[in-house]
C-alpha cells in the first residue's frame, strides 16, 4: 500500500522574493511549510548574501524547473574594492588587500573581456561537487578545492553606478551558471586590485519578473491561511510561456504520453512558425492543459518530458 504524502497537492509557481541571510533550501521549505504543499523546489539558487527572485515550484511544476534555470538572468551588484574574501562576499575572510581604487575609465576598460561566451573560475565557497564532496564543504574544512574554469554565458555587463572610490554597482544579465561572485572578484583584478560582492539582487529568472515576487513576510503572516496563500500560485505554465506550444488530439496526446514518437507529417499546419524544425522544443497542450515538453526531430515529435498525466 503506497504512503499517503503529507500535505496538499498544489501545482504551480509561487515567485519569492528572497529575503537576505537565508539559503534557498531554507527559503523552499518556509513556502512548503505555509503552504502545506506536497512537494516543492526552486529554479536556480541565490546565495544567503544575495535577495530577489527565487522561483518556487510546487508539485508537478518541479518537472519544468531545469527549462526555468535555462532562461535568462538579471541581476544588480555591488563590489567593494580593495579587499579579496574566500567567499568572494561580505560574508567571507579577507584574504588580501590593495589601496588601489579603479577609475570609471579602468573599469569600463575591463568590462568587454567579461561579455559573451567566456571562461569563469567558481567561486571555492560553491555547490559543485568535487570527488562526491561539495566544493563549500571542503572549503570550510580548510581545503578548498582547485575548480577548473568553466564556460559561461554573459550577455550584458554595465557600470551602471559610482557611490564612491570604494564601490561600484553594475548590471549583469546572463544564462545559466555563472557566478556573479566570480564576475566580481575576476573584474576587480583585471582592474589592478582586489574586490567582493557587497550586495547581490536578482531581478529576473526567466519568464518571472520583479513585480511578480512575494515578500516572505507575507507567506509567514500567521494570519494568512496556506488556502489563501495558494492564491499566489501562478499556473505551471507560466514558467513555459516562452516555449511555443502545440495543440494535440486526444489520440495524439494519449500516444505521446505513453512514450510514442508522433510522425511531424500528421501534425502539419498545427505546428508553430516560432519551433525549430531542427530539435526544437515545444510544449505540448492537450485539452487545454500543458501535457508534456517534446522535440521537433528528424521529421518526429519526440516526448522529452511529461509534465501531467492524460486523463
Amino acid at each position: 500500500m503506497a504512503k499517503q504524502k503529507r500535505g496538499r497537492k498544489l501545482d504551480g509557481w509561487l515567485i519569492l522574493d528572497k529575503p537576505q541571510g537565508i539559503t534557498s533550501t531554507q527559503a523552499v521549505n518556509k513556502v512548503k511549510r505555509a503552504l502545506d504543499a506536497q512537494k516543492a523546489g526552486h529554479g536556480g539558487t541565490l546565495d544567503p548574501l544575495a535577495t530577489g527572485i527565487l522561483p518556487i515550484a510546487l508539485g508537478n511544476a518541479t518537472k519544468t524547473v531545469p527549462y526555468v534555470m535555462d532562461g535568462t538572468k538579471l541581476y544588480h551588484f555591488t563590489i567593494r574594492f580593495g579587499e579579496a574574501r574566500d567567499t568572494d562576499d561580505a560574508e567571507g575572510a579577507v584574504t588580501a588587500a590593495s589601496d588601489a581604487r579603479p577609475t570609471d575609465e579602468q573599469i569600463q576598460a575591463a568590462l568587454p573581456a567579461f561579455r559573451g561566451n567566456i571562461m569563469q573560475i567558481p567561486p571555492a565557497f560553491s555547490a559543485i561537487k568535487v570527488d562526491g564532496e561539495r566544493a563549500y564543504d571542503l572549503a570550510r574544512a580548510g581545503a578548498p578545492p582547485e575548480l577548473p574554469p568553466r564556460p559561461a554565458q554573459v550577455d550584458r555587463f554595465e557600470l551602471i553606478g559610482r557611490p564612491d572610490a570604494d564601490t561600484a554597482e553594475f548590471e549583469v544579465e546572463s544564462g545559466k551558471g555563472v557566478y556573479m561572485r566570480s564576475l566580481a572578484r575576476d573584474l576587480a583584478r583585471a582592474c589592478g586590485t582586489v574586490g567582493h560582492i557587497v550586495v547581490l539582487r536578482r531581478l529576473r529568472v526567466g519568464p518571472f519578473l520583479e513585480n511578480m515576487a512575494v515578500g516572505m513576510d507575507t507567506i509567514l503572516d500567521p494570519s494568512h491561511t496556506p488556502g489563501a496563500l495558494a492564491e499566489l500560485v501562478r499556473p505551471l505554465e507560466t514558467a513555459l510561456d516562452d516555449i511555443p506550444a502545440l495543440a494535440l488530439t486526444a489520440v495524439e496526446a494519449h500516444a505521446l504520453s505513453q512514450g510514442q514518437a508522433i510522425n511531424l507529417v500528421d501534425l502539419m499546419g498545427r505546428i508553430p512558425d516560432a519551433a525549430n524544425p531542427d530539435e526544437g522544443l515545444v510544449r505540448v497542450l492537450a485539452a487545454g492543459r500543458v501535457l508534456a515538453l517534446a522535440r521537433l526531430s528528424d521529421g518526429w515529435l519526440k516526448p522529452e518530458r511529461l509534465i501531467q498525466q492524460f486523463s
